[in-house]
């Protein structure tokens, strides 16, 4: 069988059996070594197996990941997300969709120190749910507004998903993070303007709250000060270049221990809660990232991303309608597919098209994470509602898709002004 038809039946296969909700990483990895042992024989596809398994785990750059994933499972136990929620209803709680906006505020301060996405959307949802519930806000704009909030995990730094974005693509983790950040923040707003229009519109979705005075609102504060100091000194330190960031997620995860001591929250069960869900998140990424791999061999030897990016190349369409192209098609597979399988299964069949093409990769990084948060709300598969869903099991999960549309509107918003304005992202990276 020809290598390049036997390439597209693997995928082919991969995306059927992930269809059928088969482990992600499992199917990956079985069907690329299946391919590989097609093409090369036993032996080798075995010893690719094993350098495989072993070389991408051990690569010094990740070991950022656990470090980061430590860092935000701190935060987690400590209640973090609680204060940074209290401190921004009281500063915005009294506008229209005052609640709303608070909420959409304290995903984007809870997503400077978790950098995942499920983990934000959680633990927001249990917080910020009830309090909307008691101001009579409607549930389709509040499940919407936490659903979309919760996603920002995965833009604002530090992102997993750019950090794995960074080690396959070869690119500065650093760089990329910088680069997340003004996107990101320029996203929570058109989040917040939403709401406000919304409720501006029509109040039924979210009255005004109570209004506290100047002293209280800034009473408030000090109990956000644990997060601002971490997100200074990782960012702060890394623009700067006072060390890498592998250097940053130490400090970061050394720094969540001594916060927890300060918030007197140390105790042997929030150590054990933090630890085991970071080993588990990292065994989950670490499954999908070496089935992945295998698979991207098998994609590479078959090859089908040259043939790929010849054949878009060969269409002869603009650079803009070819870089549309690729994000329509990480659209539609990322309603159906982990954001993180996502990004490591197809960044490297289409990063070779993107770099022929003369895109920035520091650009097209952060435009494929806010694609992947879009995917996290598009039905069927939108995972960050189905999540609003388990935590609040009497709002229907239309009701959730339905509430998200509005902030689903503003991303594609985001993409559009970052294909035309593309400094937004690569400013900040250009003068570090």
């Amino acid at each position: 069988m020809d290598p390049l038809i036997l390439g597209s039946l693997g995928l082919a296969i991969m995306l059927v059996l992930i269809f059928l909700r088969m482990p992600i990483g499992l199917v990956m990895g079985a069907v690329g070594f299946a391919g590989l042992v097609y093409l090369c024989g036993f032996e080798i596809a075995f010893n690719n197996l094993a350098i495989t398994a072993f070389g991408n785990t051990t690569i010094y750059a990740l070991t950022v990941l656990p470090l980061f994933l430590l860092m935000g499972q701190i935060t987690v136990v400590a209640d973090m997300s609680k204060d940074v929620y209290s401190a921004t209803y009281k500063w915005f709680g009294h506008l229209p969709g005052g609640v709303a906006i608070a909420t959409t505020a304290a995903c984007a301060g809870f997503a400077a120190i978790c950098g995942d996405a499920i983990t934000g959307t959680a633990t927001m949802a249990t917080i910020a749910l009830p309090e909307m519930r008691k101001y009579n806000y409607s549930m389709e704009h509040a499940s919407g507004c936490i659903a979309a909030g919760g996603t920002l995990g995965i833009l604002i730094p530090p992102s997993i998903i750019l950090i794995l974005y960074g080690v396959i693509t070869e690119q500065s983790i650093g760089s990329l993070f910088i680069a997340g950040f003004l996107p990101g923040v320029l996203l929570a707003v058109l989040y917040i303007i939403v709401s406000i229009a919304m409720c501006t519109i029509s109040p039924k979705h979210g009255p005004r709250g109570p209004k506290f005075s100047f002293m209280e609102q800034l009473a408030e504060l000090k109990h956000v000060w644990a997060i601002l100091v971490l997100f200074a000194l990782i960012i702060g330190g890394i623009y700067t270049g006072l060390f890498t960031p592998t250097e940053a997620g130490a400090i970061g995860a050394f720094g969540s221990f001594v916060i927890l001591l300060i918030k007197r929250k140390f105790t042997g069960k929030n150590i054990y809660t933090a630890l085991i869900k970071t080993m588990r998140l990292m065994g989950f990424i670490f499954l999908i990232l070496i089935g992945a791999m295998i698979f991207s061999v098998f994609l590479s030897l078959s090859k089908m991303p040259f043939a790929l990016t010849d054949l878009m190349i060969g269409l002869g369409l603009s650079p803009v309608s070819t870089i549309l192209i690729i994000i329509f098609l990480f659209i539609i597979f990322g309603c159906v597919i982990d954001s993180l399988a996502l990004v490591l299964l197809f960044t490297p069949i289409f990063f070779p098209v993107v770099s022929s093409i003369g895109f920035n990769p520091l650009w097209f990084g952060v435009i494929i994470v806010i694609v992947m948060q879009q995917g996290m709300m598009t039905p069927p598969i939108g995972m960050s509602c189905f999540i609003i869903n388990a935590v609040a099991r009497d709002v229907p999960l239309v009701t959730v898709f339905k509430g998200v549309m509005p902030f689903w509107v503003a991303t594609i918003v985001i993409i559009i002004i970052l294909i035309a304005f593309p400094q937004i992202a690569l400013f900040l990276p250009g003068i570090m």
